[in-house]
């Protein structure tokens, strides 16, 4: 499958340098990107303001593009979000809140699950990526609702993921290159999406006890490449998500570990910025260039 490519993208060569590189970071990362993507080959590289091609090889309208140089220099402030009432969850059995939901009914920890996603506009917080053969990497995660999220790795890594709302892009930092996916074909799309529903976005395969948590195993069939498993692991009051597995359709285990998780923090919007290579990215460009400047005063 192709599709059109921004100006930065350096096609398959860079993933390709990034899994020759001998350092084990770098060997994570093409781990992570496996399964947060999928099959690596068959990206795609849509432009916000043209027609890209769907998975299926027929033509899918996109949306227009936001303006995001009229807002290089806005913070991302969190909407006022109103939990799902708890009568509706006791309405399928869930214990009140506040309570361990280890015996609870799996119906009623999906909705519990629900309730905890849809309770914040904006996530913060920092991760612990383990690859499948044991490496560990860490870095800062900054989500804000619909659509945005960032990845940024801690050095040596030169990588960052980032999602705008449209599309997906690994971008190399120290190389200056970016490669473009597919939002909707990545199986985190459901985190980022305005009003998270489990069971109506994913299939819901498993709901199970761990020590000291539960378990909420799901899968999505539209990734590329084929199916990925993934795992959400919540306390046992389900207060708080600790950490998620993802297996890659080609079964490659990857897990990220949260912290310091903060809800409803304002996040700077300029983390979630894709250039194109139109004219109005030049100018978000330096707009930013401008503003961090000015913080370094």
């Amino acid at each position: 499958m192709t599709g059109r490519r921004s100006r930065l993208a350096a096609g398959p060569l860079l993933l390709l340098a990034l899994a020759l590189q001998p350092q084990p970071a770098s060997a994570q990362l093409s781990n992570f990107i496996d399964g947060l993507l999928g099959n690596k080959e068959e990206k795609a590289a849509p432009a916000p303001e043209a027609e890209a091609p769907a998975a299926n090889g027929k033509k899918a309208a996109q949306k227009p593009a936001k303006d995001k140089a009229a807002s290089a220099d806005k913070s991302v402030a969190p909407k006022a979000t109103a939990r799902p009432a708890e009568s509706q969850v006791a309405a399928v059995g869930t214990p009140a809140a506040g309570s361990s939901l280890q015996n609870a009914e799996p119906e009623a920890v999906v909705q519990r699950a629900n309730a905890y996603f849809n309770s914040f506009q904006t996530l913060t917080g920092g991760f612990m990526q383990i690859g499948p053969d044991g490496r560990k990497i860490g870095g800062k995660l900054s989500l804000a609702k619909p659509g945005r999220l960032r990845f940024e790795y801690d050095q040596p890594s030169p990588l960052e993921v980032i999602a705008d709302g449209t599309s997906v892009a690994v971008r190399d930092r120290k190389l200056n290159t970016q490669d473009l996916y597919f939002i909707s074909q990545t199986p985190l799309k459901f985190l980022i999406r305005e009003k998270i529903d489990l069971a109506r976005d994913l299939t819901v395969t498993d709901v199970s006890n761990e020590p000291g948590g539960i378990r909420v195993t799901l899968e999505d069939r539209s990734t590329l490449g084929g199916t990925s498993k993934i795992q959400l692991y919540f306390d046992a009051e389900m207060k708080t998500l600790s950490q998620w597995r993802i297996t890659d359709p080609q079964g490659y285990l990857t897990t990220v570990q949260l912290a310091n998780l903060q809800k409803g923090k304002a996040v700077d919007g300029t983390l979630f910025f894709i250039d194109y290579g139109r004219a109005e990215d030049k100018a978000m460009r330096e707009q930013i260039k401008r503003n961090e400047a000015q913080a370094e005063q």
